[in-house]
């Protein structure tokens, strides 16, 4: 029986987090899940079915299509565009998926529940971030004690990549041994690969990797391909 569930999006900061679970629970009591939420780029889920099966672990996609059915935003609604900047009405990023982060990590407790696992693993940090009001310390400290207290179990939500800046995460990511697997992410969040190299995602990422001092093993296998 797996001991931690990692939520596991495709995307740079889950497989950074996915190899920090092996190193922290040990391979055998490691599993992954990742969401069919109705996202545009479906490109992620394969993603994230690869990286998962270089790292050896039990994979589960679970579907959850509401987030298509309210629309809204640029990661799920087809008629909006990624934009640079926030929206003046709410002073988030375009690229906010309101609730997403609570309701994965509710569903992923529901799945850990009766397979008795309690440690749930998710890549959201504050630091080095969009602006997402639910990647924050205290969000997800108060999402722990909620589901705490509506399961009546010791469920503990480990963000290893809080106060990481992408950077950090980049380094994390070389000594945990995760690079091969970063040459498999997807982090565009105009869904192209090779990535389109200037949506906001794409830009944090490079300037992780340049301040880190790194390249980026997802641009040298695709410069690989095309030689």
């Amino acid at each position: 029986m797996s001991t931690a569930l990692v939520v596991l999006s495709g995307g740079q900061d889950s497989t950074t987090c996915l190899y920090w679970a092996l190193h922290r629970f040990g391979h055998d009591q490691v599993e992954a899940l990742s969401f069919d939420y109705g996202q545009r780029h479906r490109i992620e889920l394969d993603c994230a079915q690869q990286i998962a099966a270089l790292a050896g672990v039990a994979h589960t996609i679970l579907p959850i299509n509401t987030f298509a059915a309210l629309g809204g935003n640029a990661l799920t609604d087809a008629v909006i565009t990624v934009q640079t900047g926030v929206d003046p009405l709410t002073a988030l990023p375009n690229t906010f998926v309101p609730g997403r982060n609570l309701i994965f990590l509710t569903f992923a407790a529901a799945f850990a529940y009766p397979r008795g696992i309690r440690d749930l693993v998710t890549g959201v940090a504050q630091t080095d971030y969009s602006g997402y009001p639910d990647c924050r310390e205290t969000t997800l400290h108060a999402l722990e004690q909620a589901l705490r207290l509506g399961m009546e179990c010791a469920i503990t939500i480990h963000t290893p990549l809080m106060f990481q800046s992408k950077a950090d995460t980049v380094r994390l990511a070389q000594a945990l041994g995760a690079l091969p697997a970063l040459a498999y992410s997807h982090t565009c969040y105009n869904g192209q690969q090779p990535p389109c190299g200037e949506c906001p995602a794409c830009l944090l990422r490079a300037k992780g990797f340049a301040e880190a001092g790194i390249a980026d093993p997802l641009l040298a296998r695709f410069r690989g391909l095309n030689q």
